[in-house]
């Protein structure tokens, strides 16, 4: 079998669902079921000068196209993979005399691929992408004003020698955008630099508790086993952060993608009970509960402007004085006391205030421990940074501790070849390496890593954003 041939997966019809994939033999935790190259893609309006447009990677040095003067790529190798899905947004660009935004270009680039190959079925696509679901019948009056300011602009930037589509074909290719368009991420996987169609995993539906996760490594998404699935299961993904009530998250799940779930965590509200957790002795009242819940709301509120301003202290402040008062009301895995957790841990590891930050981020990783499922990327990400964090501040011990438990949940979600895992793998090996010299001589090892921090610029956290976590499907908000 070849990685990639669709041979593991068949589309089926999934019980109030509409279409669905289930595997067509027994999978494993780690097994790649099927990996996909964009059937169409592009990178974000607001990283165009820094991404290549073919591979998606960041780059410092990018050459820029002559004709255009708007696609930039890695090298030549990638500027000539990329000439037969850019030789006609390259003239309509020049033609046009401006850039339309990344929906635009996205939806011609999907219909200059219809226009070359036809509108059926691609080599290796189990379902032609003008067939994929566009909801554009459940659209709200804003959704649906936004569509027709899109397919104006597009009827502008659309040359007059291309093949002429109909107004509802143009809708259609957008609403297909909006509901299918996946998040590209650059390749260490920590920044959403793109959007694109990947028909086969249009086809993928959605349960809070998935049995495969989505990462997108060299060019391509793999669709990776959580766990063992057997021959004949309905393959699933998770278009949202499990992190929330299933009352939240089903709203969510209907306002961006316009289906109710109906999976067995949102029916049964598993686990909302810990998300929702209070402190049990002495339990609180339900009045001081809902006040704590209200003043965590507004803490919220306030550190995002604080965030938006780049007033870290003013962010670590709140979050303390938020902290300070949950403690006695909510338990360690509720919402409220995870969002605090988890900005204040980034915020002071960016301001290298690691030994408190260590502090918190133990916190944040118990708590996440008790909710997510084990295989979880956001998991094994956050228990990565997690381990950074503690490593910086000596903790040798629970930062290799961490570290190793993110790297098993990495090799699962995102492959053993996938950068941020090989990074992984080598401060695994240093940390394993640090903490036999720390059980031979603890003081031997304090004065080797100061010489070492003293001689070296540490490596600093990447500065905290308001971004949250690429998600999987890129949502217009």
């Amino acid at each position: 079998m070849t990685i990639g041939g669709m041979e593991n997966v068949e589309v089926f019809t999934s019980e109030g669902k509409g279409r669905g994939l289930k595997a067509t033999k027994e999978f494993w935790a780690a097994d790649v079921i099927f990996a996909e190259r964009a059937y169409s893609a592009v990178v974000f309006d607001s990283l165009v000068n820094v991404v290549c447009h073919t591979c998606f990677k960041r780059q410092e040095k990018l050459h820029r196209c002559g004709q255009c003067k708007f696609a930039h790529y890695c090298d030549r190798t990638c500027q000539k993979d990329a000439w037969l899905n850019h030789k006609n947004e390259c003239s309509a660009i020049k033609r046009h005399g401006k850039v339309p935004n990344e929906n635009i270009r996205l939806a011609a680039r999907v219909m200059w691929r219809v226009e070359r190959e036809g509108g059926g079925l691609t080599e290796g696509c189990l379902v032609p992408v003008d067939d994929l679901q566009s909801h554009v019948e459940h659209f709200g009056e804003e959704a649906l004003k936004e569509l027709r300011g899109d397919v104006d602009t597009f009827l502008q930037y659309w040359p007059p020698q291309s093949q002429q589509f109909s107004m509802q074909y143009i809708s259609r290719i957008f609403g297909v955008i909006n509901c299918n368009g996946f998040t590209l991420s650059d390749q260490r996987g920590l920044q959403a630099v793109g959007v694109g169609i990947f028909p086969n995993l249009g086809l993928v539906n959605h349960d809070c508790w998935p049995n495969c996760t989505v990462i997108f490594n060299n060019g391509k998404i793999e669709l990776r086993a959580l766990g063992k699935i057997s021959e004949g299961e309905e393959l699933t993904v998770s278009y949202i952060d499990f992190l929330n009530v299933s009352e939240e998250r089903k709203k969510q799940l209907k306002k961006q993608y316009y289906f109710d779930c109906t999976c067995e965590h949102c029916q049964k509200g598993l686990k909302d009970d810990l998300f929702l957790g209070v402190k049990d002795d002495p339990k609180p009242s339900q009045e001081v509960v809902k006040e704590m819940i209200q003043f965590s709301k507004d803490t919220l509120e306030k550190i995002d402007k604080a965030r938006s301003e780049g007033l870290y202290h003013e962010v670590v402040k709140l979050c303390r004085e938020c902290l300070q008062k949950q403690e006695p009301v909510l338990a360690d895995t509720n919402i409220y006391t995870l969002r605090m957790l988890s900005t204040v841990s980034e915020v002071l590891s960016y301001l290298q205030a690691f030994e408190e930050a260590s502090h918190y981020a133990r916190r944040m990783v118990d708590g996440y421990m008790k909710l997510y499922h084990p295989n979880n990327a956001q998991l094994g990400m956050a228990i990565m940074r997690a381990g950074l964090t503690n490593w910086h501040a000596g903790n040798i011990e629970v930062g290799h501790s961490m570290i190793c438990k993110a790297y098993a949940i990495l090799l699962v979600t995102h492959g053993p070849s996938h950068p941020i895992t090989k990074d992984l793998e080598a401060m695994r090996v240093q940390t394993e390496m640090e903490l036999r010299m720390f059980r031979q001589n603890e003081f031997m090892y304090h004065k080797m890593r100061e010489a070492a921090l003293n001689n070296q610029p540490m490596q600093v956290m990447a500065e905290p954003s308001n971004e949250p976590a690429p998600a999987l499907f890129h949502k217009k908000q």
